[in-house]
């Protein structure tokens, strides 16, 4: 039988400390919505920088993407992918009333409202980066099915509604006029190619204002976990560094700093 995927809880919403009644211990549900809380506080607390190279202690392909545009500056993006891929237009080959957004968004996210929230809605623009993928109406379906949010390659419309929305974007910039005349979305829950990485559905997307992160599922956690190991590291070569000063002393262990 296949094992249930952990709810994933919104990287950017905070955790409310007073969960509301116990619920009944073991239930399948309750503890994949925890170990999903869980990861969404630990990525709170990490740099895309931090995960890349906790993530490149383990692979060495190419998993990050750079030079991403937010009308959400601050805020981090963070939960497992739904993926949709666009495609040239082309009514004769595919009919507006089949290949539309709503019912992309759909197949991608999961027919059960609930399964929805959290996930990363990603964005494949196929090449075409200078078109708009979605844009204020749209992506309405985000915040109503409380995504975390969106990472495309394309560009997005109407970054003054996406700044009030409750979610995190990132694009490759703003556009001012409809797309639909140039690309459709096409295919939803396979694997897709964002600038140039490799994103399958289920994988983990970060984001942030310095570039975003794909992390495979099965290495979440130690990625995670890996990152914060990095952060202390840091802390303590900065820490060593302060006392270099003081003491005049050359210090070991340069060979750790990033």
């Amino acid at each position: 039988m296949r094992r249930p995927v952990p709810r994933p809880a919104s990287a950017h919403s905070d955790v409310d400390p007073h969960p509301g009644p116990a619920v009944t211990p073991g239930s399948p549900d309750d503890d994949f919505t925890a170990v999903a809380e869980q990861r969404a506080r630990a990525a709170r607390s990490l740099r895309c920088a931090d995960l890349v190279d906790a993530l490149g202690r383990l692979h060495r392909h190419h998993s990050h993407i750079l030079d991403l545009v937010t009308p959400t500056p601050g805020r981090v993006l963070f939960g497992p992918a739904a993926t949709i891929s666009y495609f040239p237009s082309c009514s004769a080959m595919m009919s507006p009333e089949t290949y539309n957004f709503g019912a992309l968004f759909r197949q991608a996210t999961g027919a059960d409202a609930d399964a929805a929230r959290g996930k990363v809605l990603v964005l494949a623009s196929n090449g075409y980066r200078d078109a708009p993928a979605g844009g204020g109406t749209k992506l309405a379906r985000v915040a109503q099915y409380d995504l975390a949010g969106v990472l495309t390659d394309a560009r997005l419309r109407d970054f003054d509604e996406l700044r009030t929305c409750p979610f995190a974007a990132y694009c490759s910039g703003a556009a001012v006029r409809w797309g639909g005349d140039v690309i459709t979305p096409a295919l939803a829950n396979v694997p897709v190619v964002v600038a140039g990485v490799g994103v399958l559905p289920g994988q983990y997307v970060f984001a942030d204002d310095s570039g975003a992160v794909v992390i495979p599922e099965s290495d979440i956690d130690a990625v995670l976990a890996g990152a914060a190991a990095m952060r202390e590291e840091d802390a303590g070569s900065r820490a060593r560094i302060a006392r270099e000063r003081r003491t005049g002393e050359a210090g070991a262990g340069g060979h750790r700093e990033r």
